[in-house]
């Protein structure tokens, strides 16, 4: 009986389905085929990855365990599998680079690279030539043929082309439009031959920021500036370079400014910030501007406001500075979405 009762155990476990095997994931591929490279060559290949691609592949490969043959087999007959049927390995102008740059000096580099960063990087090209500042841009188009230009621009974002235009002059502009209205294919010798030049005189060449951009960029800085900082730099910097530090002064954005806008504009900026900052940032003005931003308010507001601002108890110098930073920050946020308007952008409009 009991012959016959192991027999049947045999029998059963002969005929049981084996048991089924947890798919590796990912990472754990990975890890099982740099474990078949061998010390020498994973710890080269290893080398390759960045940082967290190794730690991945490291903590998949210390779970690993004992593994079975056959899911090691598996594995490596799906990367074979994957490289024969087109799978292949990713390949990319960077990866080009880098291996180009492991194995030759740098000025041969410089020369392969040279013949193929353009078909490979054109739409980058555009992107960053159009990010460029419109009066940039129109500079440079400014000393090209209309047929040239109309093909630069007929590649560009028509938000773009739309602001550099007005700046070509009033005859080149009706030239270029009429160019780009008639405009057929360019032939693609002559593109790649724009490209290149493109390439060469503006993106590798670095833009350099004009006059008045670099004076809104130190208005920008010396609006952040702490106070008193900018106090103990400004009479020597007025006194070496006048001409250029009055006129960034003049397009410095403060907090006193924020009372020169208009009434409804100035009052979207206070109900737009957040918490106590409006008394906090109110509780460090003068009384002039104090005035001015409550008579912006609606009596119930203002009177809200007003028993805030006193009740609060002392504030330090840097808590008002920050809260006065917050408003103008805000302002500048709700200006360029096309909300309100700053009072230094009516120096430069006309009036009809």
């Amino acid at each position: 009986m009991a012959v016959m009762d192991l027999k049947r155990t045999q029998a059963g476990r002969a005929n049981a389905a084996p048991p089924r095997r947890r798919k590796p994931t990912g990472p754990e591929k990975a890890a099982i085929l740099f474990l078949c490279l061998g010390e020498k060559r994973g710890s080269a290949l290893m080398q390759k990855l960045d940082m967290e691609e190794i730690q991945t592949i490291t903590r998949a490969m210390s779970g690993l365990g004992t593994i079975d043959s056959v899911i090691v087999e598996e594995v490596l007959t799906d990367f074979t599998d994957a490289m024969a049927n087109g799978g292949g390995v990713v390949g990319s102008f960077s990866v080009a680079e880098n291996l180009l740059r492991s194995l030759l000096p740098a000025d041969q580099v410089e020369g392969i690279l040279k013949d193929i960063r353009g078909p490979l990087k054109e739409k980058d090209l555009w992107a960053r030539f159009s990010s460029l500042s419109e009066n940039v841009i129109a500079n440079y188009l400014k000393g090209e043929h209309e047929q040239t230009v109309a093909a630069i621009l007929s590649n560009m974002k028509s938000d773009v082309v739309a602001k550099v235009l007005p700046l070509l002059g009033q005859d080149k502009m009706q030239d270029v439009i009429e160019r780009m209205i008639r405009m057929e294919a360019v032939p693609h010798h002559m593109m790649q031959q724009i490209e290149e030049t493109l390439q060469n005189d503006i993106i590798n060449a670095g833009a350099q920021p004009t006059t008045a951009e670099m004076h809104q960029k130190m208005a920008d800085l010396f609006n952040k500036l702490d106070r008193a900082a900018f106090d103990a730099i400004a009479p020597e910097l007025d006194k070496r370079l006048p001409d250029s530090f009055g006129a960034i002064k003049q397009k410095m954005f403060t907090f006193d400014d924020l009372a020169k806008m208009d009434a409804m504009d100035l009052a979207k900026v206070m109900r737009g910030v957040p918490g106590n900052t409006l008394p906090v940032a109110l509780r460090g003005a003068g009384g002039e501007v104090r005035d001015v931003f409550l008579s912006a308010l609606p009596g119930r507001s203002r009177d809200m406001l007003e028993e805030e601002m006193n009740t609060m108890g002392a504030v330090r110098g840097r808590e008002v500075r920050e809260a006065q930073a917050l408003l103008l920050d805000y302002a500048r946020q709700l200006a360029d979405e096309d909300v309100i308007r700053l009072p230094i952008d009516d120096e430069d409009d006309e009036m009809y």
